[in-house]
């Protein structure tokens, strides 16, 4: 079958209906949750093999992530797919006001390298919760994990309405030529912009889920010992291969003195003398990012680290200092286990470095100055804030995820998931009442003066009043009025 029947057999699919049926999208959802919970073994050598991902991350930053953000969409499924009941305003007060939650239809997801797991099959998640027939396309890059969800997929979920293609650049360039109702894309921004423009052709939305280079700025107030701790946590957990990992420190040099030393003693804890031996510790997940990656540690003051290995595509958690804006490491997101060291001496420095890039997907603040975090908070922008901590703000699903600008347009987990591919389809109902229709007739022709004054009125916006139970309000009034008029009929026939 070619890509384009792939494609044109899933709008058939949703042109038939039945992933529009809420009982449908359960017991498919309800496959996936069986699928990673009787394949989790497999998915953990997968993820072994690809990127030599310890066990440990594997479980917790991928399978069991998938696992409780798929257990939340059941627990939830029913009531986001109800019809939203938004408020009324005076005009509308006898009205009945509706938005549908309408899938898209068929919509594309391609998932990235770097966790292949988890960034693919949670939009697919929430794609088929919203009643979607979906493409996926899962990182080529990542080829072991490629293969398990091309061959375990069909074995649990509808082909008719979930197919999977693998393949490169050639098989993605073709699938990005067909039509589709929406696209989620998760990777480069050079990428990014490939598919945005394809998405362009045909009018069709979509998500990118992007990356950048993601700030963290630590002061003296913060405590030192444990912000190293997590901040070199968030930088080397999967070898530094992390949308959202902190790409740059900015600090006084009095912090950098302090950090550093901190530094030292917590990667000997975790990665022992030599972190090329640790098991803990990922690999680069090929040659040319390897070699992407070497290249920017050329002339670069390391302070810690350095060590590589172009064999076992090996870096050492590096840090570097003394790292100015035009050097290759400060250039573009690094994506890997450097961590560079750019020396402010406050928060009015950092806002400044900050803003004279392209908006982060994250930032990171270390502090315990109320006065400049808020500082910051509000004179900055960026996808997603974490204080005193690193990717923490990823796993709140009540918390929108994505980018702004470069660094992504639209966000998802939880039900940002579900209502990213989700459309709002707004519906009013209005019946047959005489009261309703003489209120309105004013608007039919011959105008007057008079009609445009009643609906000017009737149309002006009032603010301190809730309309919520006018209705029953007035249904109460006429009853009194009525048992007041019967009661009057019978005192004058006593």
């Amino acid at each position: 079958m070619t890509i384009a029947d792939a494609v044109q057999q899933l709008h058939t699919a949703f042109a038939g209906g039945k992933t529009r049926n809420v009982d449908f999208r359960e017991k498919q959802l309800k496959n996936l949750l069986r699928m990673y919970e009787e394949n989790h073994g497999k998915m953990a050598q997968a993820l072994a093999k690809d990127l030599r991902k310890h066990k440990q991350e594997a479980y917790l930053m991928e399978i069991d992530y998938m696992i409780n953000d798929l257990r939340s969409i059941l627990f939830n499924l029913r009531d986001w797919a109800e019809p939203e009941k938004p408020k009324k305003t005076f005009v509308n007060m006898m009205d009945e006001v509706k938005i549908y939650n309408d899938p898209y239809g068929v919509v594309l997801v391609i998932g990235a390298w770097n966790y292949p797991l988890q960034v693919t099959l949670v939009p697919v998640a929430a794609a088929m919760a919203a009643g979607n027939c979906v493409l996926i396309k899962p990182s080529e890059v990542a080829p072991a994990t490629s293969k398990f969800i091309a061959e375990t997929i069909p074995k649990y979920l509808d082909q008719e309405c979930y197919r999977v293609i693998e393949g490169g650049v050639k098989e993605t360039s073709e699938i990005l030529k067909q039509k589709f109702d929406h696209v989620f894309y998760t990777g480069s921004g050079r990428v990014g912009k490939i598919v945005h423009q394809a998405c362009s052709a045909n009018l069709t939305p979509c998500t990118l889920e992007l990356g950048g280079k993601s700030p963290c700025y630590v002061d003296s107030s913060a405590d030192i010992p444990i912000a190293t701790r997590r901040i070199l946590w968030g930088k080397f957990v999967n070898a530094g291969q992390t949308c959202i990992a902190p790409d740059y420190v900015l600090c006084t040099k009095e912090v950098q003195d302090k950090f550093l030393q901190e530094a030292r003693s917590v990667l000997k804890e975790w990665y022992g003398d030599d972190p090329k031996n640790s098991p803990d510790l990922s690999r680069i997940i090929n040659e040319q990012h390897f070699k992407r990656l070497n290249a920017m540690l050329q002339g670069a003051k390391v302070a810690i680290g350095g060590q590589t290995d172009a064999k076992d595509k090996y870096i050492a958690p590096t840090i570097v200092i003394d790292a100015k804006d035009k050097d290759a490491v400060m250039q573009d997101e690094i994506f890997g286990p450097i961590l560079p060291i750019v020396n402010v001496h406050n928060a009015y420095d950092a806002i400044q470095f900050i803003n004279s890039g392209d908006k982060p997907l994250a930032m990171y603040i270390f502090s315990n100055n109320q006065t400049d975090r808020e500082l910051i908070v509000n004179n900055t922008s960026c996808g997603g804030i974490c204080v005193n901590d690193t990717m923490g703000h990823f796993a709140v699903e009540s918390l929108p995820f994505g980018g702004v600008g470069p660094s992504g347009m639209g966000s998802y987990h939880g039900k940002f998931g579900f209502d990213t591919f989700t459309h709002k389809k707004a519906c009013l109902v209005k019946n047959f009442s005489v009261v309703g229709e003489k209120l309105a007739s004013s608007r039919y022709p011959p105008y007057s003066d008079k009609k445009l004054s009643f609906l000017t009125t009737l149309l002006k916006k009032r603010q301190g009043i809730s309309l919520k139970y006018l209705p029953y309000a007035l249904v109460f009034g006429l009853g009194v009025a009525s048992a007041m008029i019967v009661r009057t009929i019978s005192e004058k026939h006593d």
